[in-house]
């Protein structure tokens, strides 16, 4: 059994990924080839928004969505230190200073009452990150960052296709950068991601940026990266599109199964009444966690801990702040198997797993 089970996928869409991957191939257009403009379409009108640009890492596209509203040296951006490091490392790595504020204990995601209290003439960003698949209280955060003037920035590399209150992830903000990682619900074959925009002027700049700050061949009024999507990439996004909402069902057919065969022996998710959730990872919370895991490992369950240390633990990134909620959480959470084309009968086998590895008294 895989935690999530990438081969499950391609063997249902494997003529589309290999036709996608020959297109390529006879065209030889390998980087900035014609699928990397359709698929920036598609991604776009799903997301509900103009602009999409794509890029070679969810990474790249949060280096690129801030460097596009020039942060840097010496600004705060507001953010949830229960996530991981990407988040705050490209902050960090612009000079500029993480504020973390503690996480909603129900849903994980940053705790949006907590976040008017954190802002100083300093912040010129909140990022919240839509966690586990589920968004961040998208409204509540963008009339803060209204009422001060501050831009949004969703990161939501774990929740392309979710919903809150009927706008989807990447579509409820004046930025948002998303992840195409390979265990992603939309992953490709390798890294990819990309920054979404209603603002035409941020989507120009950021497809600059991610071609060396590039304006015309060999002009480069600003400072880039290399961080273009591969074409080929972009042609096996195309094909896993158009299974991509039959799979945010079954994920969802997924997650209601464990709810039901779980919610009185551990922690399960919470999910807002107002969003839907692409359940990226299906985490729950427990006690004595490691010994759990070993239980599970022994009965030939994965299982994996998404975060154990919070970014304001870590050494490039410490802060003193008090965050209960997030170092809490970091204790108790645990990611059980969950994707698509997880069949009843593994399911089944996680759950009876899981039961006996949280009842099971220790020595």
């Amino acid at each position: 059994m895989q935690l999530i089970d990438l081969q499950a996928q391609y063997q249902l869409i494997q003529s589309e990924v290999e036709a996608g991957i020959h297109a390529v191939l006879e065209h030889g257009r390998y980087v900035n080839g014609p699928e990397i403009e359709t698929l920036e379409a598609r991604l776009a009108a799903y997301a509900g928004v103009d602009h999409c640009v794509a890029l070679a890492s969810g990474t790249d596209a949060l280096l690129v969505a801030m460097m596009a509203l020039d942060i840097g040296l010496g600004d705060e951006v507001i953010t949830t230190p229960f996530t991981f490091i990407a988040t705050g490392e490209m902050i960090g790595l612009l000079g500029a200073t993480p504020v973390f504020v503690d996480i909603d204990p129900a849903t994980y995601n940053i705790d949006a009452a907590q976040i008017e209290a954190a802002i100083t003439e300093r912040t010129q960003a909140i990022l919240p990150v839509s966690l586990f698949g589920q968004m961040a209280d998208m409204h509540a955060i963008n009339a803060i960052g209204e009422r001060h003037g501050i831009p949004v920035i969703e990161d939501a590399a774990q929740s392309f296709g979710a919903t809150f209150d009927g706008q989807r992830s990447c579509g409820a903000s004046r930025l948002a950068a998303t992840s195409f990682f390979p265990a992603k619900p939309l992953g490709c074959y390798g890294d990819g991601g990309a920054a979404f925009t209603t603002d035409a002027a941020l989507a120009e700049k950021m497809r600059q940026l991610r071609n060396h700050g590039q304006t015309a061949p060999y002009y480069h009024p600003m400072l880039g990266i290399n961080g273009r999507l591969d074409t080929i990439q972009a042609a096996i996004l195309l094909a896993k599109l158009d299974v991509f909402d039959d799979e945010v069902a079954r994920r969802a057919r997924v997650a209601a199964r464990y709810d039901e065969a779980l919610s009185d022996h551990v922690t399960t998710p919470t999910l807002d009444a107002r969003a839907t959730s692409v359940y990226a990872q299906y985490t729950i919370q427990v006690d004595d966690r490691e010994a759990v895991r070993g239980r599970l490992n022994e009965a030939g369950i994965p299982s994996a801990v998404y975060y154990p240390v919070p970014l304001n633990r870590q050494p490039p990134l410490y802060s003193d702040a008090t965050l209960i909620n997030s170092d809490a959480a970091a204790e108790r959470v645990l990611s059980i198997p969950m994707h698509p084309y997880l069949d009843n009968a593994d399911q089944d086998r996680v759950i009876a797993a899981l039961k006996t590895a949280v009842e099971k008294k220790m020595p």
